[in-house]
């Protein structure tokens, strides 16, 4: 049976159990990683976060992302504000400014003096190839087909790759019933994180999230970025944004194309502890 010791975080209510893999042993499969993100049995979160060791010269850490089901992604902006969080509360580092490796590249970490952190989440890519979606040529949105009925969406990678709905009002969104639908579209070959986004103002975005592998959360930092990319794209946003999320607000900075997209938010650490994982 292996024992680990880990801590459950949270950035705006999207939760997350993190692990140290640099100064103990973990070698995690696809059940463990259910198990703990299990809210009955297991200690519950959205996202499973491993700190590992760079393999990369002049970087400091590695990053890596669990969903809920599972399956490993490729990044998730919420989960880089509580590594940050994270890796100076376990003296991993002193460092204000950190550069992080994910599956998608290299982000940079900027830890404020009120506690908050910054995320430089690299350049947003465009072309349906790389978010990767299904589309003869790049357009800044595109008619989807769900459920025999067609809408227009914007995509977008941000690290993961994203979809972007505007609605009229977040609240009586469908995203319960949209999400998992558009999620797993046929035009989304590696599936799709799905914002549902009214934009309030120039400045002011509302935003629902349903996670690819996931579900709908309190709060996705790629999805804001993404929304706001998207919403800038259409020419209907500024370069600074506050996008207010079930569970708080994210700011959102983005100059635009060739210019990497910056978010600031909370991250908390809600508790500490040790979990035994069942033999797999």
């Amino acid at each position: 049976m292996m024992m680990l010791n880990f801590a459950k975080m949270h950035g705006l209510g999207n939760d997350f159990v993190v692990i140290d893999a640099i100064t103990q042993h973990v070698a995690l499969t696809r059940e463990h990683v259910r198990f703990l993100a299990d809210r009955h049995f297991g200690v519950g979160c959205d996202q499973l976060l491993l700190v590992e060791a760079s393999t990369q010269a002049g970087v400091d850490f590695r990053y890596r992302i669990f969903n809920a089901d599972g399956g490993e992604v490729e990044q998730c902006g919420n989960g880089a504000r509580c590594f940050a969080k994270f890796v100076r509360d376990r003296k991993l580092t002193q460092l204000d400014v950190i550069r992080v490796e994910t599956n998608s590249g290299l982000i940079v970490l900027h830890v404020e003096s009120d506690g908050q952190v910054t995320v430089d989440m690299g350049l947003p890519r465009f072309d349906p190839h790389e978010i990767p979606f299904e589309a003869p040529v790049r357009e800044p949105e595109y008619a989807l087909v769900v459920n025999g009925e067609s809408m227009l969406v914007g995509a977008v990678s941000v690290g993961n790759p994203h979809a972007v709905l505007c609605v009229a009002d977040v609240d009586s969104a469908p995203v319960a019933q949209l999400g998992p639908l558009i999620e797993s579209h046929g035009s989304f070959p590696r599936r799709v994180n799905v914002g549902f986004m009214q934009i309030v103002s120039a400045d002011h975005v509302r935003l629902r999230v349903y996670e690819r592998g996931v579900g709908e959360t309190l709060a996705c930092g790629t999805g804001a970025c993404a929304a706001v990319v998207v919403g800038r794209m259409w020419g209907e946003l500024l370069e600074e944004v506050k996008v207010d999320l079930p569970g708080g607000q994210l700011l959102i900075h983005w100059t635009g194309p060739g210019h990497s997209v910056r978010m600031t938010g909370p991250a908390v650490t809600v508790f500490e502890g040790v979990v035994a994982l069942p033999a797999s």
